[in-house]
């Protein structure tokens, strides 16, 4: 052990070959833990609502406009703060509407730059300087860098800065000075942002948040059941590419496919046509508010009717190659009578709304056509091989994972699996039981063998087990006993499209059973707590997103436009700075070029989880242990150079 410390030390003499350097970061690093600690945002449930995601993005979920009243207080009226905090979230729009009614935009300029420099100043305040010079626009880092570090006490150089804020102004600067300024108070306000899952599937623009993400500054994701299906389809899990389609399809969005990814789908659309050229396909109309011509729209439904049938066959062809999975009462083809237009569910008979199913042999009927083969086969070959779904979904890889313990935080997507009593349940996973935190640890283990294992059965099995992920009866992501997609799509009948949830939704309100999980995933007895999103939180029915006495926050509020008549609200965020804990409750975004002419904001109410008496402090997160260790480790570093037992590399 003493020889492996030796090592490690000399290791870290590279790094700091001195005496004075390591004594240099010793007193840098305990500075450093005595700031207040950085601001994490929350968000969930983001399903491809772009528009809405880049404006939470751009306000912190409020914390620019507390910014705002931090700086000016009572100072500047509520519609001046307005349009500050607009010109902050977009300000080449906001100039552009400005110049079109402003006369005198150099003094236009000068009271915005001011302004701008103060807010600046504050959002920098808690960060070493450092930190805030690694954040700088290269362009405009020396300016802003003077101009932030600014102190109000030294009289002899007001004519500096002033002089500075004049030339830049003059030599027609100010409006790409005032763009540098902005992003980098989105920047500062910031430290580290949570997405606990779902970016894909509904809205609109997933890629285009993915390609957001992608530039942020300090991330981490935890997968949602929808993420894991666009995992599984770039790893090339026909299920999941069915499911993907079938999904972009049902909301009117094969456009995210055709031009976001350049995923041809020219293959499917024509065989669609072709089988189903006679076919109304009365029962597969579009969700959403898509406007199409007819002829538009009947080739939509014909391709969503006939990738449905499609995906029924290759779940089915799943669950028959994975009995492990044990989901053969999913197995639905087969209970269908192809003449009377029936199906028999837990013995009972129901009318299919649709009985026109010509590529489906009864005899057979997870069989797929020579036509359904090639459409699958040319799939799987394109989604395998985008260059760009395959860079997000990588991204995805790198800077997410089913769960994560954040500063004593447990961050997931769904649920644990629990049973009927509240215990851990017990799942089997290719033969082995898990429960808990190691049936995460394992199901991520299968993910990520689902792209990178050199095996090809692992491969095949990592594959398979992102398509159970999606919608397995025990997967933490889905988190209910079925999901009755032939059920919703072919039957009416409520009884039969019920989609019963784990019992982790009943006992997550028992304080009991919260902490037995929070033990489980071992977090510190004190002011820890569960964050979670996937089942959106009916506000306007009365619920709260704060759930067993604060222990544990579900902030899907309904981010996505398909859940907003439910929640009554458009998605809850959640911010933790050095204060504490606050929700946020956002109303629905209706659009960039609202916010920008109207000067509104989506924030609208607050709620206070936890207020801290005394400020947190870097010392108090997790970065900030790693940083008292590293101190301990300087310490004895420089107790070896000064013992002899390391030599210094002067």
């Amino acid at each position: 052990m003493k020889e492996l410390e030796t090592r490690y030390l000399e290791k870290l003499s590279e790094l700091y070959p001195t005496i004075a350097k390591a004594s240099k970061e010793i007193i840098n690093l305990q500075a450093i833990l005595n700031l207040p600690k950085g601001t994490e945002h929350f968000l969930t449930d983001i399903h491809g609502e772009y528009e809405a995601f880049s404006h939470v993005l751009k306000n912190g979920s409020g914390s620019v406009r507390h910014k705002i009243e931090d700086v000016f207080g009572n100072t500047m009226g509520t519609k001046d703060k307005q349009m500050l905090a607009t010109l902050i979230y977009y300000p080449k729009e906001k100039m552009n509407q400005v110049k079109r009614q402003e006369e005198n935009m150099e003094e236009w300029y000068k009271i915005m730059l001011y302004r701008l420099i103060k807010v600046c100043k504050n959002a920098a305040s808690k960060y070493t300087r450092s930190k805030v010079r690694k954040a700088l626009p290269e362009d405009y880092a020396y300016i802003i860098e003077e101009l932030i570090t600014e102190r109000a006490d030294i009289s002899d150089k007001e004519d500096y800065y002033n002089s500075i804020v004049k030339t830049i102004i003059e030599i027609g600067s100010a409006e790409d000075f005032i763009v540098a300024m902005c992003k980098l108070i989105q920047r500062l306000v910031v430290d580290h942002l949570h997405i606990l899952g779902d970016i894909y599937d509904r809205g609109p623009g997933p890629h285009l948040i993915m390609d957001e993400l992608m530039r942020y500054h300090s991330v981490d994701v935890q997968w949602g059941n929808h993420d894991m299906l666009w995992m599984g389809a770039a790893a090339g899990q026909r299920a999941c590419i069915a499911n993907v389609i079938w999904n972009c399809a049902r909301y009117g969005n094969l456009d995210i496919l055709e031009e976001g990814y350049g995923i041809n789908l020219l293959p499917l659309a024509t065989f669609a046509l072709s089988t189903y050229k006679d076919d109304p396909c009365e029962c597969f109309k579009l969700k959403g508010n898509k406007e199409y011509g007819s002829s538009e729209m009947l080739l939509n439904v014909r391709m969503y009717k006939a990738v449905t049938v499609l995906l029924f066959k290759l779940e089915g062809q799943t669950i028959m190659r994975r009995p492990e999975f044990e989901m053969e009462d999913r197995l639905l083809l087969n209970h269908i009578d192809y003449e009377t237009g029936t199906i028999k569910i837990d013995g009972e008979i129901y009318q299919l709304l649709d009985k026109s199913f010509p590529t489906i042999d009864p005899a057979d009927p997870y069989a797929l056509t020579e036509e359904e083969a090639d459409v699958i086969d040319r799939l799987e070959h394109v989604f395998v091989n985008c260059e760009k779904l395959q860079q997000h979904m990588h991204f995805l890889l790198s800077k997410g994972s089913l769960y994560k313990v954040y500063n004593n935080n447990l961050l997931f997507h769904g649920c644990v699996p629990l049973n009927e009593d509240g215990s851990l349940k017990t799942v089997y996973v290719y033969g082995k039981p898990y429960k808990g935190k190691s049936l995460y640890r394992i199901l991520e283990s299968y993910v990520r063998k689902g792209f990178h294992a050199i095996d090809p059965e692992d491969r095949e099995r990592g594959k398979d087990i992102m398509w159970y992920i999606w919608l397995g009866k025990n997967s933490p992501l889905f988190g209910k006993e079925k999901m009755a997609t032939l059920e919703r799509q072919l039957l009416d009948d409520p009884k039969v499209q019920d989609e019963k949830k784990n019992p982790y939704y009943k006992w997550i309100e028992n304080e009991a059973v919260a902490d037995r999980i929070m033990d489980e995933f071992g977090l510190e007895q004190d002011c820890r707590r569960i964050v979670n999103g996937h089942v959106p939180v009916k506000s306007k029915d009365g619920e709260s997103p704060i759930k067993c006495n604060g222990k544990v926050l579900v902030i899907d509020g309904g981010f996505s436009k398909a859940y907003q008549k439910a929640t009554g609200i458009a998605g809850y965020t959640l911010i933790y700075n050095s204060h504490g804990l606050y929700l946020t409750a956002h109303e629905p975004f209706e659009s960039t070029d609202y916010a920008i002419t109207n000067e509104s904001d989506i924030h609208s109410t607050s709620i206070n989880v936890k207020e801290v008496l005394d400020r947190k402090l870097v010392r108090d997160t997790d970065n900030g242990k790693e940083i008292i260790q590293l101190i301990q480790d300087l310490q004895k570093l420089l107790k070896a150079y000064r013992t002899g037992q390391i030599v210094e590399r002067i």
